[in-house]
């Protein structure tokens, strides 16, 4: 699922290198159909500037399925797509469809505070990144450096959004490298 950007808002995509000379760009999606970039509407940039995904497909190579070439309208040369590159794209979070159940928003979880399960403050999810083995929750302590845990039902046992916190039980030794960095 789809990252939390600011305000309301969720991010879809990344714009990429440009690809070619006809101001295609490589675009990390976000979605759960990376090709279902395009079905979400204008995509809006931080800065305000609106980019609908005429066309899309596969990007060919060993790129990951989440990586597509994209057509934006009104890029046309390759100079105008290398602009581009690093532009996160967001849409409201209105404009989502709600979740299935034991699914989640990666911007539903951003924010919420991390407990063990006998209620122990380990700290706050910043963010739910993948590299490729699986999301993972990052995880803010109060002091020291982030750090991971695999987000499976085995360590993560509830989601509380209405409660406003993740309970995590940590295998023995996981959080042993977390724990001397804030001591």
């Amino acid at each position: 699922m789809a990252p939390r950007s600011a305000s309301g808002r969720v991010a879809i995509a990344r714009i990429g290198a440009a690809h070619g000379v006809r101001g295609e760009v490589r675009l990390k999606s976000f979605t759960a159909d990376p090709l279902a970039v395009r079905d979400y509407g204008p995509l809006e940039a931080a800065d305000g500037r609106s980019f609908v995904v005429e066309s899309v497909r596969p990007a060919s190579g060993s790129s990951g399925p989440e990586m597509v070439v994209a057509r934006l309208k009104g890029v046309t040369t390759r100079n105008e797509a290398e602009l581009l590159n690093g532009l996160e794209l967001t849409v409201p979070r209105d404009r989502l469809p709600e979740p299935e159940e034991d699914e989640f928003y990666h911007a539903d979880l951003v924010g919420l505070a991390a407990v063990t399960v006998t209620g122990e403050l380990l700290g706050t999810v910043i963010g739910v990144p993948n590299y490729g083995a699986g999301d993972m929750l990052e995880i803010a302590p109060r002091r020291g450096a982030t750090f991971l845990v695999p987000f499976l039902r085995a360590v993560v046992p509830e989601i509380d959004l209405a409660g406003k916190r993740v309970v995590i039980d940590p295998p023995p030794g996981l959080l042993d490298d977390a724990e001397d960095e804030a001591s």
